[in-house]
């Protein structure tokens, strides 16, 4: 008799518990596998052993969003591995083959791994799940239940479930310290821009002060340049198989602003502030409809944000260019963190975090102190009540209260 499993997360909550990302709030997955019979009301089950882990999946493809290369392109690229420990659930008693049931329900819980952990991946945070168009890369995460029936029927059964890090939100104190950068051209001009703060979401306002200033020790020279314009940009950086033998970088424009100068370098210098609005996405169809979306992706309003897996990197860059006569042009890159929220919405999260954190500081990793497991089996006195059945002389019927 084959079994019905399925996976259920606590009472009015959600599968994931705490924030990926975020030490303090111990991430963990939460919930109880339930087994039933599959096929007659009635029918007891046999099980072996159960187990529950979840599994990131990882597969890249650079050459997906261009119909002429996708055919004669390498095939996708595909990687699978286990994020923290396997859990196991069930074994049946030494001696028997399997353990004839009606009901289980196995409570679990699945600690997301929290440390950086340098080379031992198995400790380091994992990435977000994401799906980038075309589906050029794609991150996603499945608790894979692992059912055994007697000694040779060995089942999987996969229930997709979303994930989210946290530890790129902009309202952190890390990101809102001024950041500088300057570059020099033909030793006669250095460009310096400054930044308020470096992690933004989809609209966040991205502001840059300027500062174009002559060499002093060649000052007459530095006075014939001409400023013509500045340019400032937001560039994705993809790296496809960024570990591997051949990575292949991919390099987009997301937005971009020019001010138009047309001055003579100042003895004292030039300096501006420009600014432009981070670029998101439209999640909402043509006729203002946000579409279902898709159980394994969370909906993000950005394309990308700023992640690292296994098989391709994506980073952002804040550029700034000052295009001059008599000098060479001056090229400064910058980078910037993207968080798939905005400023608001992270602010929204920080209360949330805290909560979580408190929440977690009496959760013991080594010992979550789960309920205990409720099996029913065959010869229970009164096994058939958990299936809503009972005796009444030889025959099988309802049971009524």
């Amino acid at each position: 008799m084959t079994a019905f499993v399925r996976v259920c997360g606590p009472p009015n909550g959600a599968f994931l518990v705490g924030y990926p990302g975020i030490s303090a709030t111990l991430p963990r997955i939460e919930g109880k596998v339930e087994i039933r019979p599959n096929a007659g009301i009635s029918a007891p089950v046999s099980i072996s052993l159960v187990t529950i882990s979840l599994q990131r999946r990882e597969t890249i493809h650079p050459s997906a969003d261009s119909v002429t290369k996708r055919h004669l392109a390498a095939p996708r690229k595909e990687l699978t591995d286990i994020v923290g420990k396997e859990m196991l659930l069930f074994r049946c008693p030494a001696g028997k083959e399997y353990e004839q049931v009606y009901t289980m329900d196995l409570p679990f819980v699945l600690f997301i791994p929290f440390g950086r952990g340098g080379e031992e991946t198995a400790r380091r945070v994992p990435p977000a799940s994401l799906q980038l168009a075309s589906r050029t890369a794609e991150t996603f995460y499945e608790m894979v239940v692992m059912v055994q029936q007697g000694p040779s029927e060995q089942k999987k059964y996969a229930f997709p479930v979303p994930l989210s890090r946290y530890d790129t939100l902009s309202t952190f104190g890390m990101y809102n310290r001024p950041e500088s950068a300057e570059q020099i051209s033909d030793h006669l001009i250095t460009l310096g821009i400054s930044l308020p703060r470096w992690s933004y979401g989809p609209l966040d306002p991205v502001s840059v002060y300027i500062k174009l200033s002559p060499n002093p020790d060649w000052l007459n020279k530095a006075k014939r340049v001409t400023i013509q314009k500045i340019t400032i940009g937001i560039d994705e950086e993809i790296t496809y198989n960024h570990e591997g033998d051949e990575p292949q970088k991919k390099v987009k424009t997301l937005t971009k602003q020019t001010q138009t100068v047309g001055v003579r370098m100042p003895e004292a210098g030039y300096f501006t502030n420009l600014g432009l609005v981070f670029p998101a996405k439209d999640v909402r169809d043509d006729d203002g409809i946000i579409p279902r979306g898709k159980q394994a992706f969370p909906m993000y309003s950005v394309s990308g944000f700023t992640t690292t897996g296994s098989l391709y990197k994506i980073e952002y860059f804040l550029t700034v260019k000052a295009h001059m006569t008599s000098a060479k042009d001056i090229l400064l890159r910058q980078p910037i963190v993207v968080c798939p929220l905005d400023h608001a919405g992270c602010k929204e999260e920080m209360e949330a975090i805290e909560q979580a954190a408190k929440d977690a500081a009496s959760v013991r990793p080594d010992n979550p102190m789960l309920p205990a497991p409720t099996i029913v089996k065959l010869n229970d006195y009164n096994a058939l009540h958990t299936l809503g059945m009972t005796m009444v002389g030889s025959t099988r019927k309802p049971l009524i209260e």
